[in-house]
């Protein structure tokens, strides 16, 4: 190689070793250009997003990725990856249902069937208004399917999930209530129709429990928020007396108000029970139980209940204002219909995303910009977002992350 060519080489290499270290020199700029915009808020907001969505701190590689994520504005992002973490399936979302399950509203009660239907649901983003009607089971994959009569399949779940490496997604799978209890698909309605919600509210009585603890659980309104004595009361049961301690004006001040709505929608259930020798469910659609009909000479010309037809007085009226779907008709039969006519409404919705706000936030609504965000989430969980509670979760989290 001659002396010229060997200089034309050496400028060559020193102009790619130049074009290098300019290379180098923009990476290290805009390094340390993202470095100083993430300053200690978008870190101390990332730790906040995942303490309060999973329970528990993140490794430094989720820390670092969802600081990015809010760096970039992408709050919604951030909690999503908080999300990834089983805890927010075995903790988060299992202590948020563990107190519908059960009278007391107790969340210090051993998992079941109804608790892990929501986790499930959760997790895998099926639509949750179909919580009160599918005919849908999550169970574990490691067991046998779960018996009718016993809650043991769960309580050994729940022990699995103890162990660090429990993976919710690989571990709770779906299954349906038709096949693992062998009811009638035609009778499920998903939560309602549950193991642990026959023993908690088909248990004795006459069955309105299950439509009380519904409306409270699902609608966040007790029989009193309901209260509507202009109804005509031509459903309300024989055991209703209509004179209370012989004052006639107790029955259509007080009692009607509730009993004119709640009995014909409580109907059906008319084929429900929970047997408590067996520890299970009954279904039995060739026969009303016996429940309907407790104390059926206190009035004796009040309504007789033959079938599980229901009728939705409350679609008019003061009661309106729950937000009825224009597009179901207000009656049918069965618990599968009446839990789809609950669970249409937008009081199901503002409930879910009340209920969500409270468990990622700590607390109720205080003041304007919770309770705007707390009413964009329900619109936006019936109107955009499938009603994936997964979408309700990232967001309340994304409000309430902290400056």
């Amino acid at each position: 190689m001659t002396s010229r060519m060997k200089l034309r080489t050496a400028d060559a290499q020193l102009d790619q070793y130049r074009a290098s270290n300019r290379a180098l020199a923009v990476i290290l700029m805009l390094g340390l250009s993202a470095a100083a915009s993430a300053g200690p808020d978008e870190r101390d907001q990332a730790y906040r997003i995942h303490n309060r969505l999973a329970g528990v701190p993140p490794s430094e590689l989720v820390l670092t990725q969802m600081e990015a994520d809010l760096v970039g504005n992408d709050p919604v992002a951030a909690a999503k990856r908080a999300m990834d973490n089983a805890n927010f399936y075995t903790v988060t979302v299992k202590n948020f249902a563990a107190p519908w399950t059960n009278r007391d509203q107790s969340v210090f009660v051993p998992l079941n069937d109804y608790t892990t239907l929501v986790i499930g649901m959760v997790m895998d983003g099926v639509p949750f208004n179909q919580l009160l009607s599918a005919d849908l089971l999550y169970v574990d994959a490691g067991q046998n399917l779960p018996s009718p009569s016993s809650n043991n399949h769960y309580v050994t779940l729940e022990q699995a999930m103890l162990d660090p490496n429990f993976d919710p997604q690989a571990q709770i799978i779906p299954s349906t209530q038709s096949g693992a209890y062998g009811t009638n698909p035609t009778a499920t309605a998903g939560a309602m129709t549950t193991r642990a919600a026959a023993e908690a509210f088909f248990i004795a009585g006459t069955n309105r429990a299950m439509f009380r603890f519904t409306l409270l659980n699902h609608m966040c309104t007790d029989l009193e928020g309901v209260h509507d004595i202009t109804i005509v009361p031509d459903r309300i049961r024989q055991d209703v007396s209509r004179s209370p301690g012989g004052d006639s004006r107790v029955f259509m001040n007080n009692c009607i108000g509730c009993h004119a709505g709640m009995d014909p929608m409580a109907q059906a259930f008319a084929h429900y029970d929970y047997d408590e020798v067996l520890g299970r469910m009954i279904y039995d659609p060739s026969v009303v139980t016996s429940k309907y009909f407790n104390n059926n000479t206190t009035f004796e010309d009040g309504f007789i209940t033959t079938d599980d037809h229901w009728d939705n007085y409350w679609r008019v009226g003061q009661n309106a204002v729950l937000g009825w779907d224009a597009n179901l008709p207000g009656g049918g039969n069965g618990a599968k219909s009446l839990g789809a006519e609950l669970a249409g409404t937008t009081a199901f919705a503002q409930c879910q995303a009340k209920k969500v706000f409270r468990t990622v936030c700590l607390r109720d609504p205080v003041d304007d910009a919770d309770r705007t965000a707390v009413s964009d989430m329900a619109t936006d969980l019936r109107t955009t977002h499938g009603y994936d509670l997964r979408e309700t979760f990232a967001t309340s989290a994304a409000h309430c992350m902290g400056n």
